[in-house]
């Protein structure tokens, strides 16, 4: 599921914000220390970012280029000011999008969706990519995204991630793996299943995805 950060230090829009959102089957995190956005944002690790323009302290622009030193998140801005420096600024900064209120929920979701499409190919066709915990693994090119971080898979770490992903939540024998990757589970002793997990752990742990996968 993606997770929306909202920064909007107006209460009643930012829940309303956050309430329409989760109706469309997003997660939804709302700053309330805007002393700190870019600890916050690195905490959730978001795939989109809403940022309002006048905060206290630091304004959106600011927080945007913060993030911006550690991120290619998507990241629209909303902001009741409407000249073209404002728009100029933001796209500058490396806003992604620029939304003028009052605004309709249903244009800014609209928004929210292409920009997750563009940057995750969400909604492209059923299975285009699997996510689990943040982890985006992309069907079509086997890479395996995380905080930013990403590594190709081999064609066998690709198969057995997949399943798992397919499956998160729930137990997968070994032997239903074995199928997967062998065709059929006598072609292939189960300590060559277990160095091939072990190594997939390995790689896993280097964009730091630490127990993403738990043998039971």
């Amino acid at each position: 599921m993606y997770k929306i950060l909202i920064v909007e230090d107006d209460k009643a829009l930012c829940n309303n914000i956050g309430e329409g959102i989760i109706r469309w089957g997003f997660d939804v995190i709302s700053i309330e220390n805007f002393e700190n956005v870019l600890e916050e944002f690195a905490k959730h690790n978001p795939h989109l970012v809403i940022m309002d323009i006048n905060l206290p302290c630091f304004d959106g622009f600011y927080w945007c280029r913060k993030i911006r030193d550690i991120s290619k998140v998507p990241i629209i801005f909303l902001s009741s000011r409407d000249s073209n420096m404002d728009i100029v600024m933001a796209v500058n900064m490396g806003g992604d999008d620029y939304v003028t209120k009052p605004f309709s929920m249903d244009i800014l979701l609209v928004k929210i969706q292409a920009l997750l499409r563009r940057a995750y190919s969400y909604g492209q066709g059923e299975g285009q990519i699997i996510e689990c915990n943040g982890a985006i693994l992309n069907l079509n090119d086997g890479i395996l995204t995380y905080n930013d971080k990403s590594i190709e898979l081999t064609r066998n770490e690709f198969k057995i991630l997949q399943l798992l992903m397919r499956n998160q939540g729930k137990i997968v024998a070994r032997d239903r793996i074995m199928r997967v990757l062998w065709e059929s589970e006598y072609f292939i002793s189960e300590n060559t299943l277990t160095v091939n997990v072990n190594r997939l752990r390995k790689r896993l742990e280097d964009i730091e995805l630490k127990d993403f996968i738990v043998t039971k």
